[in-house]
């Protein structure tokens, strides 16, 4: 098994790590490879590992609690006990602080100690039945406590030493046992055997932990003769962790002396992004180093080479390519689909330590720094001391700990071995990042990375929204799981989705556009290169314009000051942080009062649900004056729909423990109902709502005379802001231009509604840090206007966006104003007007389109351009000009002039192989980036594969070499990129070779024969 050797002396490097001891002097039974460790007071290599420290000795606080007087050790409950890893590195690491930890030192040594000796001995590969064998995932957390205890071999007795060892042996004998197969003991987790999966729920975590249970007997057990089949069952598991046929059998690299090729596994869809607990989970996909990370810890600490697989995963760079694409200021990434792994900062760290400590990943390095310089302030916001905080389970928190502890043993290991990783800088972190992607149906995301902002088209179901995060900040609007965003509801029925993206290399510019058609109208959205967005509805649903906002008392971290603040036209106001007040969800009771008025019938009509559970009522009472009696007790009452058992009844019956809810089916709604028949008119001026967790987070009150007919009473909350300015700044972080709305735009709470009022038709616009007079300014310009009343559009940042809200194509003018003598002008056809430009547009049914300025026209005559004057703009250079003569100068945007969009349908695709690449071949994707100055070095019988992204119809195949001396190569066509069949050799003379094929395919590969003359290289591959 071949391995990447350390750039380090050993024994130097297990000075560092804190592990000493004569190894030929140790018991046979235990392996050569066993190492001691011995306290020490060293200094942590670097700000980082600093921070890792003090934040694991503050976390000691927290660990305390685990302990269980009674028993003598820290409790299994959770698997608390695994805490004894972060307590050895604070007994053998740095100088220890007992008054940040809480405890002093020796106590918690004597615990630790305890703790190891009775966890050795209950564990059921040593004969207890406590814990430990069972791969998920008793297995994790028994990874930490062989760890921590080879930390602390010295202090350990010669029993507990023994069981250690017969753990990390017996393991990995169990799991190569299985072969492929499940774990009896582990319920229905599988790894689905070698085939894997993707869909739903990715086997890249189960595959990633068969192979952890095989490291740590990798690295402490060397003299095992069971040690060669312990070595391959974890060199398959760990190379199909992110397998991907079509791009693994393109791959002919070794990895640990096994062709990459070899790999069964699909785990991944092929935009390189993985699902887990049914839709996108960027903290999964991070499984892939955070597995990493746990095994080169033993390896490290042992004192052994690393296995190759650890820093030569297969698809490992597009999926950290994927990540960076949704990565937020704070190095964790952005999660806009599920809701119970955002901001788990403990648990963050230890991919990126890998990527940025091991791997040598600067754009991880940066994302590391980020998350550690918040790592303290996230950790005393309440409940203080935690590491995993805001969601997850209860057994994040101890392995949250030992993560933390292994993040900073890698910092110790790069000093150890001579090696800094220089951080890119932030603004190059997202220069980086930048990019748009269609992840595809499946996935059911867009995502557009800008250095300015994050946006994304969600549209798998439960999570339907249209995200946005100014400045990358994770800490701005919440946009987790159902939490909506510009759509009022995320709970949407997405009947169609159309989606064009603009990508730099191919129409010079990156952005997106996307209409869903949903069960009650159509809603579209663009994202531009700088970082601003466009949504546009017909009137879904009411409260259209839907964001929330975090609010927090978070010193240290930007914009969590405890407020928040808005500015409007009519004024500006401010928003205290709720931190004290009971978590949204809790029962709730709001006393409503109201000038007197006479009614038979009292109604709740639903604004905005609890996300979760919709609306449901204790009771509701009705008076007529503080004193007065409930008269509603008793009444009639119905409701638009009632869960089983929970009729509407229950809310007027007395009973202070009976209640109505909305059925399941509906608690996504936002204008659910309930109503209640006083029998007679009666005066009213007070009702009191006694909600259940499911509370109403907005609702009107309205009164009745006869049941249809209704007006409001008094609606709740009370907003913070009500303008009908049209624009709204929210902290100086981001700020919106809403267009065409009838309603007043509004802020509850921490809520912010950019239509205040039932479902109608809007524009809004976003912009990432846009100041108030900014705002006001945009507001006052006319915006763009189109003959058709399907078709909705906006000039935001000089980007025209052209929404079709109908299932009809639709051609219509739209009249786009432009102020001075000289005229924008973008890809199509358009006439010059007297005060800007008619558009000719021609969109197809519920489709949108996203238009930069491709050039600017300027009169020459000191006069303006002649209404009247037809522009036909056909690419980024060429523009044919008809009508009225005149002299002008035509002006390119940008740079240059440059022909945009290109038709090349390899521009800019996905290639492989990705990662590793055979010897002597450089990455293929310099061949088709557009760029003159990168080319493609192929290697000996080089083959590259170009991902259409769709089945084409490809006519031409054009390759172009760095000189006229191109070697022979032939191209092969696959629909699925498993079965290839051959189209043809390149022909032709000098340094152009082309191929005409025929038939269709998704995958082209160009194959090179033999090995080319040195300094051979693949200037540009083109597919048309």
């Amino acid at each position: 098994m071949p391995h990447i050797s350390l750039p380090v002396d050993r024994r130097r490097f297990l000075q560092l790590l804190g592990v000493t001891g004569a190894l030929t002097a140790l018991p046979a039974a235990l392996g050569t490879s066993t190492a001691r460790a011995a306290g020490r007071t060293d200094t942590p290599p670097d700000a980082t590992a600093a921070t890792y420290h003090r934040v694991l000795l503050q976390h000691t606080r927290w660990s305390e609690t685990q302990w269980d007087e009674a028993k003598g050790y820290y409790t299994d409950k959770d698997f608390g006990f695994a805490v004894v890893l972060g307590h050895a590195v604070l007994l053998t690491h740095g100088t220890y602080d007992s008054d940040l930890a809480g405890i002093d030192r020796e106590t918690l040594k004597q615990r630790t100690l305890a703790t190891l000796r009775h966890f050795a001995v209950s564990n059921r590969l040593t004969g207890g039945t406590q814990w430990g064998r069972k791969l998920f995932f008793d297995t994790t957390f028994q990874s930490y406590f062989i760890l921590a205890a080879r930390l602390l071999w010295d202090d350990l007795d010669a029993a507990t030493r023994t069981a250690v060892d017969t753990i990390t042996r017996e393991q990995a004998a169990y799991t190569t046992a299985l072969g492929t197969g499940d774990d009896p003991d582990s319920g229905d987790w599988t790894p689905n055997g070698p085939m894997g999966g993707h869909g739903g729920d990715t086997k890249l975590e189960e595959m990633g932990l068969y192979a952890q249970t095989l490291a740590p007997a990798l690295a402490w057990a060397p003299d095992d003769a069971r040690r060669s089949a312990w070595a391959s069952a974890y060199g398959t598991w760990s190379r199909n962790e992110a397998g991907l046929p079509p791009a693994d059998l393109a791959n002919p690299a070794r990895v640990d002396g096994v062709p990459v090729s070899d790999n069964t596994a699909r785990n991944l869809y092929d935009t390189f992004i993985v699902e887990n607990h049914g839709s996108f989970g960027p903290h999964y996909q991070e499984e892939l180093w955070r597995t990493s990370g746990r095994n080169a810890a033993h390896f490290l600490a042992a004192g052994r080479p690393l296995p190759e697989v650890l820093t030569a995963q297969p698809n490992a760079q597009p999926l950290w390519r994927t990540l960076l694409g949704v990565m937020s200021d704070a190095g964790e990434p952005l999660m806009p689909m599920v809701n119970d792994r955002e901001h788990l900062y403990g648990r963050d760290v230890i991919p990126l330590a890998f990527l940025a400590q091991v791997a040598g990943d600067r754009a991880a390095a940066r994302a590391e720094e980020e998350l550690a310089a918040r790592l303290e302030a996230y950790q005393k916001y309440p409940p203080e001391y935690r590491l995993a905080k805001f969601s997850g389970e209860p057994k994040y928190e101890p392995e949250a700990r030992a993560e933390l502890a292994i993040s900073y043993l890698l910092h110790v290991w790069a000093a150890a071995a001579g090696r800094h990783v220089r951080p890119l800088s932030r603004a190059e972190l997202f220069d980086r990042a930048a990019g748009v992607t269609d992840f595809g149906t499946g996935p059911g995301l867009v995502s557009h990375q800008t250095p300015a902002a994050w946006a994304g088209v969600v549209t798998k179901p439960g999570f339907v929204k249209f995200a946005w995060q100014p400045a990358h900040d994770d800490w701005l609007f919440r946009l987790s799981g159902g939490t909506p965003m510009f759509l009022p509801a995320t709970s949407g029925k997405v009947a169609s989705r159309t989606v064009r993206l603009y990508e730099s290399v191919r129409d010079g510019f990156d952005g997106s556009a996307t209409v869903l058609r949903l069960g009650t109208g159509f809603a579209g959205y663009t994202t531009l290169p700088t970082g601003a967005v466009v949504y546009a509805t017909d009137g879904t649903a009411a409260g259209e314009g839907h964001l929330e906002v975090h609010n927090l008392t978070m010193p240290g971290v930007a914009g969590l000051d405890g407020a928040r603040s808005y500015r409007f036209e009519e004024g500006s106001a401010t928003v205290r942080a709720k931190d004290t007040a009971p978590a949204a969800g809790s029962g709730r009771v709001d006393e409503l009062t109201f000038a007197a008025t006479s009614v038979r019938h009292v109604r709740m009509l639903g604004v905005r649900p609890d996300p979760t559970y919709g609306y449901s009522l204790y009771a509701v009472e009705v008076r007529a004056g503080a004193d007065g009696p409930d008269l509603a007790r008793g009444r009639a009452a119905t409701a638009s729909s009632s869960d089983t058992g929970k009729g509407p009844a229950l809310a007027v019956d007395g009973d202070a423990v009976s209640r109505w809810a909305v059925s399941r089916a509906d608690r996504t709604r936002a204008d659910s109902w309930w109503a209640v028949d006083l029998g007679s008119v009666q005066e009213i001026d007070g009702v009191t709502l006694r909600w259940e967790a499911a509370a109403g987070r907005a609702y009107r009150l309205q009164g009745s005379a006869d049941g249809d007919h209704w007006d409001d009473l008094v609606s709740w909350p009370t907003p913070a802001v009500s303008s009908r300015g049209g624009w709204l700044d929210v902290d100086g972080r981001a700020g919106f231009v809403v267009r065409g709305g009838e309603h007043p735009l509004a802020v509850y709470d921490d809520t912010i509604v950019l239509a205040d009022g039932p479902a109608a038709s809007l524009v809004v616009e976003g912009f990432p840090g846009a100041s108030a007079a900014s705002l006001r300014a945009l507001v006052r310009k006319s915006a763009p206007t189109a003959d058709g009343d399907a078709v909705r559009a906006a000039l935001t940042d000089g980007h025209l966006s052209l929404f079709n809200l109908s299932a009809s194509p639709v051609t219509t003018h739209v009249r786009v104003e432009q102020t001075g003598a000289r005229r924008a002008v973008f890809e199509g056809t358009q006439t010059v007007t007297r005060d800007g430009i008619a558009y000719e547009a021609a969109l197809d049914a519920a489709a949108a389109c996203l238009l930069a300025p491709r050039l600017t026209l300027v009169p020459l005559s000191g006069k303006a351009l002649p209404t009247g004057l037809r522009v036909q703009v056909l690419d980024g250079a060429t523009v044919r000009l008809s009508g009225p003569s005149c002299r002008l100068r035509v002006e390119a945007q940008g740079h240059g002039a440059a022909p945009y969009p290109h038709d090349d349908l390899a521009l800019g695709r996905n290639v492989f192989p990705t990662s590793p690449l055979p010897a002597g071949m450089s990455d293929p994707a310099a061949a088709v980036d557009g760029d003159p100055r990168t080319a493609w070095t192929p290697g000996p019988d080089g083959r590259l594969v170009v991902d259409l992204g769709t089945e084409r119809a490809p006519r031409t195949v054009e390759a172009e070499w760095n000189h006229g001396d191109a070697p022979a190569a032939q191209v092969e066509l696959s629909r699925d990129g498993i079965t290839y069949e051959s189209a043809g050799h390149m022909a032709g003379h000098g340094r152009t070779r082309r191929l005409t094929p025929t038939g269709t395919a998704r995958y082209v590969a160009f194959k090179v024969a033999g090995t080319a003359r040195p300094g051979t290289r693949l200037v540009r591959l083109s597919v048309r």
